[in-house]
């Protein structure tokens, strides 16, 4: 199976981005963050006012993740100071495992190498072990955490990691 990667560029995209973003979040994070953050990160983040906004007003780019033209994960990204946020990086359940990551970060770092970015950095919840393994896998570093007050009594409690980009 094939994994391409399309720009999250139309209405109906940014309608199928937030329907993904929902049934994954929904999945994944009951088991670290609490049903009312994620129903409020959802809103926050992931809603179309909130991506059409980031794509529009903030410097976003979002990416499809697709196999055999179905949509199975997507990305956030916005380069900044020289350098790459992954903001956001999610696959459904039942296509995890599959390589997918692997090729997906294969695709973040061209990405930087034909923008000249000398690395990519993220933030991700320092009780996601297996996440956080994932990441050190492929070369991310953690180089600090943060606790961020995203409102409505809720914070995101992360690690800040980063993976230095070999430029030639």
């Amino acid at each position: 199976m094939e994994l391409t990667f399309r720009e999250v560029k139309t209405e109906a995209d940014v309608l199928s981005l937030v329907q993904l973003a929902s049934e994954i979040w929904n999945e994944y994070f009951t088991a670290i963050i609490s049903k009312e953050q994620i129903d409020y990160m959802l809103a926050k983040f992931q809603s179309i006012e909130a991506v059409t906004d980031q794509t529009r007003n903030q410097g976003y780019e979002y990416y499809f993740m697709a196999v055999n033209g179905r949509n199975v994960g997507y990305m956030g990204v916005k380069q900044e100071d020289g350098k790459l946020f992954l903001s956001k990086f999610y696959i459904q359940k039942e296509h995890r495992g599959f390589g997918y990551a692997s090729k997906a970060m294969e695709f973040l770092v061209q990405l930087c190498e034909k923008r000249k970015l000398s690395a990519i950095w993220l933030t991700v919840n320092r009780y996601n072990d297996s996440t956080v393994a994932v990441y050190e896998k492929k070369g991310f570093r953690t180089v600090r955490t943060q606790v961020a007050d995203i409102g409505n009594g809720f914070v995101m409690d992360d690690y800040v990691m980063e993976k230095a980009i070999e430029l030639n």
